[in-house]
């Protein structure tokens, strides 16, 4: 009897161990595999994140890709914009007419590629304006607004191609 019990208590508590081990994997696999299926769902939502960016990127590329053009472009029709305005004294009509037909002409083909003119109404606005200097308030105006359009500036679609330069009327 003694033997009995000395032998029959380990192998006992072997088995009871072999049982917490058996359990133990089981629960350990299904966190896992829970941890898994978490990753997986992680990677499937950032791959659509990675196609969506690159379907947008792809799209600004192709609207915006003539952006380098058309900035190039602009001193063009600030050049002849001065030729037409000093030409406007002379006798030379067919000069200036020659130079205004031209500025008309590369005016059209930029507008059809999505470059327009920034319209600068009477008060500064940062946005599509760089105030390069200010001057006290003239009588009549008011603070804040521009007195003098130094460069025209220009959008290319929705975006600032060249910023408007402009002298603002500032309070004392």
């Amino acid at each position: 009897m003694g033997r009995d019990d000395v032998t029959d208590e380990p192998v006992e508590t072997k088995e009871e161990g072999e049982l917490e081990e058996e359990v133990d994997p089981m629960a350990a696999l299904e966190a896992r595999v829970e941890e898994l299926e978490k990753e997986l769902q992680y990677s499937a939502a950032e791959m659509v994140n990675v196609r969506q960016r690159a379907a947008r990127d792809r799209s600004d590329a192709i609207r915006y890709g003539g952006m380098s053009l058309a900035l190039r472009m602009l001193p063009l029709l600030d050049s002849l914009e001065k030729a037409l305005g000093a030409g406007e004294g002379d006798d030379s009509h067919s000069l200036s007419e020659g130079v205004r037909l031209t500025l008309e002409g590369a005016r059209a083909a930029l507008e059809s590629e999505g470059v327009i003119k920034i319209e600068v109404g009477s008060a500064f606005d940062p946005t599509t304006m760089e105030a390069i200097a200010t001057i006290p308030v003239p009588e009549g105006e008011k603070p804040g607004s521009v007195i003098e359009i130094v460069e025209v500036g220009y959008m290319y679609h929705d975006r600032i191609l060249r910023a408007a330069r402009v002298i603002v009327a500032e309070d004392e």
